[in-house]
C-alpha cells in the first residue's frame, strides 16, 4: 500500500480512483456476448462457458440428484442456519404497512408493496464460491414474494457447483440453479434462453465485466440492483484502534481479488505504521497471499490532519464497506452520508457483516454509494400507489384540476374532469353544458 501524508485535496480526486478498467474497454466482449445469447441462446451460453471457464456443459441446469447428493459438514451446516435466522430476522424487519392518507376530504390515496415477479440471483465462483450471497439474496426475495427466483453460477473446472452453494439454494428453496457465470449468465437471464428463464431484474455482485454487463441488460428493459464490481474497504482508525484487528479487516477484503481495493485511513501517521506492519506479518500466513499482494498494490494508506477531513474524504470517497475504529465514534456515525454498510468498533469485523450478523453484503462499490443503496427488503418490491375519489371528493378538487390542466394546454385532462362535474351537477352530461366550461 503506498502512503500518503495529508494529501492536498486537489488531489483528492486522482488518489481515491479504483484500480478499475474503464467500461469502454470492456463494451466490445459484452456486446459480443450479448448478441450471440440473444440470437443462439443455449447454444451461444455453453461456448461462451467452454471458453471462460474451461468446461464443457450439456446441461446447464442443476439437476434434483446434483442438489440431493451435496454434502457439507454438520459445522458448516449450522453455521448456515445461524446465518439464515439472523439475516431472516433483519430482512423481515424492514417490511412495512401500507401508508394509507385522506389528502383532503372524499380523496384518498395509499401505497402498497408487491413483489417483482421474476428475478435472477448472479452468485459468483471463480477463486471463490461465495455461498453467502445466495442466503443475502435468495431469504429477501423469498420474504417479498417473488414466485420465479432464477439462480445462475460459474461451474468449476470439472463442470459441478461447489457443495455448499447446493446446500444454501436448497435450504433457501431455489429450484432454478444453472452452471453459467460471468457475461453469459446475465445475457441469459436478460433474454431467456431454450433452458434459462428471462427475468425482470437482476442481482448480485461479480467482476468488471459482471457489473458492465448487467449495466448493459438495462438496455434491454431489466432492471439491476446496483453496480456492484469488485470489493472495497475504507478504514478509519485512531489510536483506539488494535493494529492487527485492523489489519485482519484491510486483508479479508484484499484476499476477494487483484482488483479489490482497501483504504487505510487516520490521523496519525504512527498509527498507520503499525498497522502495515501488521499488514505484513498477516499476509504471509494466508492461503490466498499471492491475490491479496496484488490487491495491496492499487490500494493506498492516507494520513489526514482532523476527523472531520477524514469525514470529507470518506464521503468523497463513498466506500462500499466503512470501518471506524475512533475515539469519536458518534461523531463518524452522524457525519457518514456516502457507504454501503458502516462496520463500528475493534470488535465489528467487516466478516460479521458478509456472513451471519444479519445485514445485507450486497452493496454498491466504486462510489456508488453516493446514489444507491444495498441490496434489502424493499429491492425486490415495487411500491404500487392507489386512489379512490368520492363525489364530494371530485368537487373540492376537480376545479383546481381543471385549472391546471387549462395551463398546460391539456384539454382533454381538463374534459376527464369537467365530465365527472357536469355528471355530479346535472345528473348527467350534455353536450352544451360540455361546451359551456
Amino acid at each position: 500500500m503506498k502512503k500518503y501524508i495529508n494529501p492536498k485535496k486537489s488531489a483528492w480526486p486522482q488518489l481515491l480512483q479504483r484500480p478499475t478498467r474503464a467500461l469502454n474497454d470492456l463494451e466490445t466482449t459484452i456486446s459480443e456476448i450479448f448478441s450471440e445469447v440473444q440470437r443462439k441462446g443455449d447454444i451461444a451460453v455453453a461456448t461462451y462457458t467452454q471458453k471462460f471457464d474451461g468446461v464443457t456443459i450439456n446441461n446447464s441446469q442443476v439437476s434434483e440428484e446434483e442438489i440431493n447428493a451435496a454434502t457439507i459438514s454438520e459445522a458448516l451446516k449450522k453455521a448456515i442456519l445461524l446465518a439464515k435466522d439472523n439475516i431472516e430476522t433483519f430482512h423481515k424487519a424492514q417490511k412495512t404497512a401500507t401508508v394509507r392518507v385522506e389528502t383532503m376530504p372524499g380523496v384518498v390515496c395509499w401505497q402498497e408493496k408487491r413483489p417483482i415477479k421474476k428475478v435472477g440471483l448472479y452468485i459468483p465462483g471463480g477463486t471463490a464460491p461465495l455461498f453467502s450471497t445466495i442466503l443475502m439474496l435468495a431469504i429477501p426475495a423469498k420474504l417479498a414474494g417473488c414466485t420465479e427466483i432464477v439462480l445462475c453460477t460459474p461451474p468449476s473446472k470439472d463442470g459441478t457447483i461447489h457443495p455448499a452453494i447446493l446446500f444454501t439454494a436448497a435450504l433457501c428453496g431455489i429450484t432454478k440453479l444453472y452452471k453459467v457465470g460471468g457475461v453469459q449468465a446475465i445475457s441469459a437471464m436478460t433474454f431467456g434462453t431454450e433452458t434459462i428463464p428471462a427475468v425482470y431484474k437482476i442481482f448480485g455482485p461479480g467482476n468488471q465485466f459482471v457489473t458492465a454487463a448487467k449495466q448493459r441488460a438495462t438496455n434491454y428493459g431489466v432492471a439491476i440492483d446496483m453496480p456492484a464490481g469488485p470489493s472495497e474497504l475504507l478504514v478509519f482508525a485512531d489510536e483506539t484502534a488494535i493494529p492487527a484487528f485492523v489489519a485482519s479487516d484491510l486483508l479479508s477484503q484484499a484476499e476477494h481479488g487483484i482488483d479489490s481495493q482497501v483504504m487505510l485511513v487516520s490521523t496519525s501517521e504512527i498509527v498507520l505504521n503499525n498497522i502495515m506492519i501488521e499488514v505484513e506479518t498477516q499476509l504471509d500466513k494466508l492461503p490466498r497471499k499471492e491475490i491479496a499482494k496484488q490487491a495491496l498494490l492499487g490500494s493506498k494508506s492516507i494520513v489526514v490532519s482532523s476527523e472531520e477531513e477524514a469525514i470529507e474524504l470518506i464521503n468523497q470517497y463513498a466506500p462500499e464497506h466503512c470501518t471506524i475504529i475512533a475515539k469519536k465514534e458518534a461523531f463518524f456515525v452522524q457525519n457518514i452520508q456516502n457507504a454501503g454498510s458502516v462496520f463500528i468498533g475493534n470488535y465489528t469485523p467487516e466478516s460479521a457483516g458478509d456472513y451471519a450478523s444479519g445485514t445485507n453484503h450486497t452493496l454498491p462499490t466504486n462510489g456508488y454509494s453516493k446514489q444507491y443503496s444495498g441490496v434489502n427488503l424493499d429491492s425486490f418490491l415495487k411500491s404500487v400507489t392507489f386512489q379512490k375519489i368520492s363525489e364530494k371528493g371530485i368537487e373540492a378538487l376537480g376545479p383546481f384540476i381543471e385549472i391546471m390542466a387549462d395551463a398546460e394546454g391539456l384539454q382533454a385532462h381538463k374534459n376527464a374532469v369537467s365530465l365527472r362535474l357536469a355528471s355530479i351537477r346535472n345528473n348527467a352530461p350534455t353536450r352544451e353544458t360540455l361546451n359551456n366550461r
